[in-house]
């Protein structure tokens, strides 16, 4: 997943804004007259963020074709469509314990798992989350792997109760690594370059399953990396664990990604390896994509702004990281042009991701006459110490309009997916049940933007094609889908389904 790095702009020239008393004191109501002379503002934002059938019909079309691009070879298109050289999924007939190690960010965590074949399932899970002190995000190769094969060994030796290692096995872990490799195999993959606020030396080129088995060899522990993921990957094997007709996984959170299962004959880049008839998940990194997206002036001032200019459009349009800014861009230009929130210009709105999508949706739950939640974050997020009804009104309208584009987009990408793997199969997929598990924060906690992401859905397929499609829920499946395909990848698999 092409997740939000951390300082997503770059620091912009100070600016100079209007300001009256002192300075960020806001303390004048909103009259008619700002509220005339903001509406042009929230005219223009509508029409720019409007996503009507067409538009989405392009842009589901748009990801479709992407995606065959991307497949063809590598570095065709917008769409890296890498593969995961996963060729086994979990099948629930999987017998004993394995671990996850999930890096992703800041924080990773440990898991183990006690699976118990068809019968009893997950017989047992139990993880841990450790903080990775910053030091060791900008030390060395040794000295990062050396702390991450240090807290698993702690992890390793508090096993007890439901969690037995088979006689003669040597512990397999699934690695699930959130940031950019190119994969080799299903257990290998090369670093390209660390994001998210990591800078650590020496790991850029090298196989990062290669780093942590040698430090966890030097902390003595006896365990190998059987499968390494990314974390959309996971979350689609932890779905189709416990539902078989899963083909399709998307995380909509702080940044965004979406994989689904493939069919190998419809990979030209792959063909060279002679794998005949199968399926593999492919890991799409959609967050690049841009085609026909319909972007207003204060997405491209982001953009222009931000570390990764002209790159991952269509992540900055629909994820959590950006709608946020996305609002505070508007509302700035709003109290600059109209007095919207008094004579004066408050200093915080002028910081760049101080209004967060959290924010826009406890005040898009706010149901109050007053609109009481609304005022509150204006007054303690962006320093709007006094604001009338008719401002915390055209705020709401704003983050409607931000967030009903986002969801929507979101939803003709998927409805790209599904109707590329429609046509490809000639029928088989939209005919039949078949399940999108969705993972990630924005989706699970902002139900605006799920309600806005599945009316797409619905109005791109139609009603008979919806009707064979579930749209579920699989909160944190990406961890224990990493010790899922450790087990279903296990140099032990022929023993398990004779166990």
């Amino acid at each position: 997943m092409s997740a939000a790095v951390g300082s997503p702009l770059r620091p912009a020239p100070a600016a100079h804004h209007r300001r009256t008393g002192r300075a960020g004191a806001v303390t004048l109501r909103c009259s008619k007259v700002a509220a005339a002379l903001a509406a042009p503002v929230l005219d223009d934002l509508r029409l720019q963020c409007a996503t009507p059938l067409p538009l989405l019909r392009h842009v589901a079309a748009a990801m479709a074709a992407g995606m065959r691009v991307g497949l063809a070879a590598d570095g065709a298109g917008e769409l890296k469509m890498i593969p995961s050289y996963v060729y086994s999924l979990p099948t629930g007939s999987e017998t004993g314990l394995f671990y996850a190690l999930d890096l992703g960010g800041t924080n990773f965590r440990v898991l183990r798992v006690q699976l118990g074949g068809k019968d009893r399932r997950v017989v047992d899970t139990e993880s841990e989350q450790v903080s990775i002190p910053k030091e060791i995000m900008h030390g060395t190769t040794e000295e990062l792997f050396d702390f991450i094969a240090a807290r698993l060994s702690n992890f390793v030796a508090k096993e007890g109760g439901n969690f037995h290692l088979q006689e003669g096995r040597k512990r397999e872990i699934g690695f699930t690594f959130s940031f950019p490799v190119k994969q080799t195999s299903i257990d290998s993959g090369i670093l390209i370059k660390w994001t998210k606020g990591f800078s650590v030396s020496g790991t850029a080129g090298k196989d990062v399953v290669a780093c942590l088995n040698a430090a966890m060899e030097r902390q003595g522990l006896d365990m190998s990396v059987s499968a390494l993921v990314n974390d959309t990957v996971g979350a689609l094997a932890g779905a189709h664990y416990w539902d078989e007709d899963v083909m399709v996984a998307v995380i909509l959170g702080t940044g965004t990604n979406a994989c689904y299962i493939e069919r190998t004959e419809s990979i030209p880049k792959l063909q060279h390896l002679g794998l005949g008839t199968g399926n593999t998940i492919i890991n799409t990194e959609w967050g690049a994509f841009s085609d026909g997206l319909p972007l207003t002036e204060f997405d491209r001032d982001m953009d222009a702004e931000s570390i990764n200019p002209g790159e991952q459009i269509f992540e900055k349009t629909i994820s959590g990281m950006y709608l946020g800014e996305i609002v505070r861009r508007v509302l700035a230009k709003m109290a600059q042009e109209s007095d919207l929130f008094g004579h004066s210009f408050s200093d915080k709105l002028a910081e760049p991701f101080v209004l967060r999508t959290p924010h826009l949706c406890a005040m898009q739950q706010d149901n109050s006459d007053h609109l009481g939640e609304v005022e509150s974050i204006l007054r303690d997020i962006i320093g709007v110490n006094q604001s009338s009804l008719a401002a915390r009104r055209f705020i709401l309208e704003v983050s409607d309009c931000v967030i009903k584009r986002g969801g929507r987009l979101a939803g003709a990408g998927i409805a790209g997916i599904l109707q590329k793997m429609e046509n490809d199969s000639k029928g088989l997929i939209l005919g039949r049940r078949t399940v999108v598990a969705m993972d990630g924060g924005l989706y699970e906690n902002y139900p605006q933007y799920r309600s806005y992401m599945v009316e797409a859905m619905a109005e791109l397929l139609g009603p008979r094609d919806m009707e064979h499609i579930v749209v579920e829920h699989t909160k944190d499946g990406s961890g224990i889908g990493a010790a899922l395909l450790a087990a279903a990848n296990s140099k032990y698999a022929g023993a398990q389904l004779s166990a």
